[in-house]
């Protein structure tokens, strides 16, 4: 220690400078630690941060992930539906403006990624909405039973309307005879028709099997034709 230097305490010095001023420089332990400590809350703020930031993206990445599971399977779902209703495949296949557009708004991370798969998911769903708001009205749709009654009815009733018409028209009488008997087997006719029908009118899956209710379908032949066999006869013997 030279002869211009005198220490007055622990962590305090006086230095004398070349021409022999003396210019105290004074550190004060105390405040040297609170910068110390300012500085490493500081950093493990930074450090936190940094962690949330990263699990944030981790959990973001995840969802993801599973969002886009679940709209992929949608979509599939809603693309074999429209090849069903005869929608051109070219029209199923995003264009490259729309791929353009998808990929700028997914540029931001996985954040933004999940916000539009999430977004993708809304109108999906909507669009399912809409299909199936659609489908209540198409006969496709309905149940079996009620569906082919749409086929099987008008087939079985035929015939017995032109019996009852022909027995309105002629009476008592050999037209009304030749109608009955001519009318006996056409229930068989009927149920073959409307069976026919169905598989014409109504198309399934290659993986489905059309359910066209066979004794359904032959009591729906049936009955029109043994209620109004049984009025002629009535009539026929009352005459």
């Amino acid at each position: 220690m030279g002869p211009n230097a005198t220490v007055t305490g622990p962590g305090r010095q006086r230095a004398t400078a070349a021409g022999g001023d003396a210019t105290p420089t004074v550190v004060e332990p105390g405040a040297a630690w609170g910068e110390y400590l300012a500085a490493a809350r500081q950093l493990d703020g930074v450090r936190r941060g940094a962690a949330a930031a990263a699990g944030e993206q981790a959990r973001s990445a995840e969802a993801a992930r599973e969002e886009l599971a679940v709209v992929r399977s949608g979509l599939a779902s809603q693309q074999e539906l429209l090849r069903e209703l005869g929608v051109p495949a070219i029209s199923l296949v995003p264009s490259p403006p729309e791929l353009t557009e998808a990929a700028r708004s997914m540029a931001g991370g996985p954040a933004a990624v999940l916000a539009a798969l999430r977004a993708a998911r809304g109108r999906a769903e909507a669009a399912d909405a809409a299909l199936a708001a659609r489908g209540r009205f198409r006969p496709g749709s309905w149940p079996a039973p009620a569906r082919n009654l749409l086929v099987y009815g008008p087939f079985a009733l035929v015939v017995p309307l032109i019996q009852v018409a022909v027995y309105a028209a002629t009476g008592i009488g050999p037209a009304s005879v030749a109608a009955l008997i001519c009318g006996l087997p056409m229930p068989a006719v009927a149920f073959v028709a409307g069976w026919v029908g169905i598989g014409r009118l109504f198309r399934v899956g290659p993986a489905e099997r059309l359910d066209r209710t066979v004794r359904f379908g032959a009591l729906v032949c049936l009955v029109p034709a043994v209620l109004v066999t049984a009025g002629l006869l009535l009539a026929l013997l009352a005459g």
